[in-house]
């Protein structure tokens, strides 16, 4: 499969720069450093995971990447025009519009460049059928459970077919059968349209079982502690989620958090 070379290219570091993210520090208003000499690669076709406790900048970077705050310090460099329209987001809660069906809140980013309900419904209801939600079209937000909510963000974030993803912990309030499920289903999405995808979690099983490469940061300041290639084949299924590699890539990658939660500077605990 096409995706699945260029995710082993972008692990290796073979794939071609998307972005770089150099020196990069936020400094908030009152005084708290949010990110501090933050270097950070990020290629085509990655998937990128963002681990860390919190409060270590995971949400602060994702939000500098997607324009919506600006670093105190330190610069983002994109290879070709920075173009905000080639971005999707996923936020931790579904954010969807109370009153509006599944199909007007997905065609809402089409809508708001301009297109029309009827030019947009072959786009919207392909990706309502790649986020397995075909007949679901005229339902509102009210008559999903939690994880259907969140796949018609997926498939928002997804329609305008967006150059680079970014996931703030999109399935963290669900239970743990409609993660793997969803786990599962943004894979095959992300091999199928070979997008790059920079993902923040708190979950070491699920950095490890999406992505191709895992950045640990620490927290007090935020900033990389460590990062890991995560050296498995794609597809990846339920075989390789009770393998004893898959196990052993997670103990890995649990020993640098350990470490990068250690290595928090001052006594105080943030408590999450």
């Amino acid at each position: 499969m096409i995706q699945e070379k260029v995710a082993q290219k972008a692990a290796s570091g073979e794939a071609p720069m998307l972005l770089s993210l150099r020196n990069v520090g936020k400094v908030f208003s009152n005084g708290v450093t949010a990110l501090s000499k933050v270097d950070l690669a990020i290629r085509e076709g990655d998937f990128l995971s963002l681990l860390g406790p919190s409060g270590c900048g995971k949400s602060t970077a994702l939000r500098l990447i997607a324009g919506l705050s600006t670093p105190t310090s330190g610069q983002l460099d994109w290879r070709g025009p920075a173009d905000r329209s080639n971005i999707g987001f996923v936020f931790q809660e579904p954010t969807l519009l109370p009153w509006a069906s599944v199909f007007d809140n997905v065609w809402l980013p089409l809508r708001l460049k301009g297109v029309s309900r009827a030019k947009a419904e072959p786009a919207v209801m392909e990706m309502l059928s790649r986020v397995h939600l075909t007949g679901f079209e005229n339902a509102v937000p009210r008559e999903l459970s939690g994880g259907m909510k969140m796949r018609v963000s997926i498939a928002r974030a997804m329609v305008t077919k967006p150059r680079i993803l970014l996931m703030d912990e999109p399935f963290a309030a669900l239970d743990e059968i409609t993660r793997f499920k969803l786990n599962n289903d943004l894979l095959e999405l992300w091999q199928d349209e070979r997008f790059t995808v920079v993902f923040v979690t708190h979950s070491v099983f699920e950095s490890v079982f999406l992505s191709s490469r895992i950045v640990v940061m620490a927290a007090r300041p935020g900033r990389v502690f460590g990062e890991l290639t995560v050296d498995a084949p794609y597809p990846r299924d339920e075989v390789f989620r009770t393998s004893p590699d898959y196990a052993a890539l997670c103990r890995q990658a649990s020993d640098v958090l350990v470490n990068a939660i250690n290595s928090t500077a001052g006594p105080h605990h943030d408590g999450h």
